[in-house]
């Protein structure tokens, strides 16, 4: 049966590869070529495309692709009061190099009246109305604001004792969920690679290096988020996507749910759960006995947007059914396993490929579940 709210039977996480076009203006930009206005401009025209694109693909939901962002969490974070991007090292991963950017906070964190992607949703949100699908908004999770630098990250000035950061993160992201409802939205995101480094022995060696305790850390961030999303109206719904790293088809994590599922599936009030399991590195479905019967939805991400070939439907109908003798069919969808483009670079396949995923997607739901 298919579902009347999201997340759909066949969604996606959220950012698409960006057209030519796009590139082309936000060079033209970058170098004064052109105005801000005219970049908006075609970005807008652009975004209209991949709205009908995501509805000719057989999708119910529509997102603006990441169209207008450089990177998926920092062009949310750094219009943060509070918060500033700042340069570092590029990190490696898998051999390829990031653009060197960071985040940190340097005072009192507040989300602001006016952040910019609050707009970006109403202009997402016109277009999907005009093409009769529901817009999808994505953003990072809180987590991702300690995650990334710890303590060392948040000004002790502005924060002295931890707690109250957290507090305050807490208060941000409750406003923050507000502020896109009333702007329309329905349909939330928080993206969230914190939950899948927590797998990750190397990941939490590191966290332990630096201080931190990788035992303690999913209990605080449940707290956060759950308070974070505590008031949200019935009719919105919010999801999580967890992922280990996406750069240019790369990965940074390895492990399977084991360590987080009982907190992240049963403590923590997402309404949906996108979980990356197109390889080996995710673990089994195991974790999934965690979820508790009821309303909530895994949308299993068994089809890569790592590479472009075109997995076979019956594998992944097969691997659809596995997962189902661990939790209600009813309770799972289908979507690739993450975004197409978490950086502005985009993953190692055509714009072809990626449409023919979505289509893929959408038409194995059909089969799964029905019209």
């Amino acid at each position: 049966m298919q579902r009347s709210r999201p997340p759909f039977r066949a969604d996606h996480v959220g950012s698409l590869l960006r057209p030519q076009r796009v590139k082309e203006a936000r060079a033209k930009f970058q170098k004064g070529a052109i105005t801000a206005a005219e970049l908006l401009r075609v970005e807008n025209l652009e975004i209209g495309k991949i709205v009908q694109k995501q509805k000719q693909s057989g999708l119910r939901l529509a997102t603006d692709g990441e169209m207008r962002r450089v990177w998926w969490h920092f062009d949310f974070l750094k219009h943060l009061a509070g918060c500033e991007l700042h340069k570092t090292e590029g990190a490696v991963v898998a051999g390829r190099v990031t653009s060197g950017e960071s985040i940190r906070v340097t005072g009192k964190i507040d989300f602001p009246d006016k952040h910019p992607m609050i707009e970006h949703f109403k202009l997402l949100k016109d277009r999907c109305d005009l093409a009769g699908v529901v817009a999808k908004m994505t953003i990072p999770s809180p987590s991702l604001l300690h995650y990334r630098g710890g303590r060392a990250a948040v000004s002790e000035q502005a924060y002295p004792n931890i707690d109250d950061f957290f507090v305050d993160l807490a208060k941000t992201w409750r406003k923050a969920v507000q502020a896109f409802y009333d702007a329309g939205c329905r349909y939330l995101q928080f993206d969230d690679t914190v939950w899948a480094y927590l797998c990750s022995e190397d990941q939490r060696a590191k966290l332990r290096a630096r201080g931190e305790d990788p035992d303690s850390l999913p209990a605080v961030y449940a707290r956060v988020i759950n308070y974070a999303i505590a008031e949200r109206p019935a009719d919105m719904t919010i999801t999580t996507h967890v992922c280990r790293g996406n750069f240019r088809s790369n990965w940074i994590a390895s492990g399977g749910y084991e360590p987080v599922a009982e907190t992240l599936l049963a403590r923590v009030n997402y309404d949906g759960y996108f979980l990356e399991y197109d390889s080996d590195r995710a673990g089994g479905f195991e974790p999934l006995r965690f979820l508790p019967k009821g309303n909530k939805v895994v949308v299993l991400g068994l089809i890569t947007s790592k590479t472009g070939a075109l997995e076979k439907k019956d594998d992944i109908k097969k691997r659809l059914m596995e997962a189902a003798a661990l939790v209600p069919l009813d309770q799972l969808a289908l979507s690739p396993q993450c975004g197409f483009a978490s950086t502005e670079e985009g993953n190692i396949l055509t714009e072809d490929e990626q449409w023919a995923k979505l289509r893929l997607t959408a038409e194995i739901a059909t089969e799964v579940w029905g019209r």
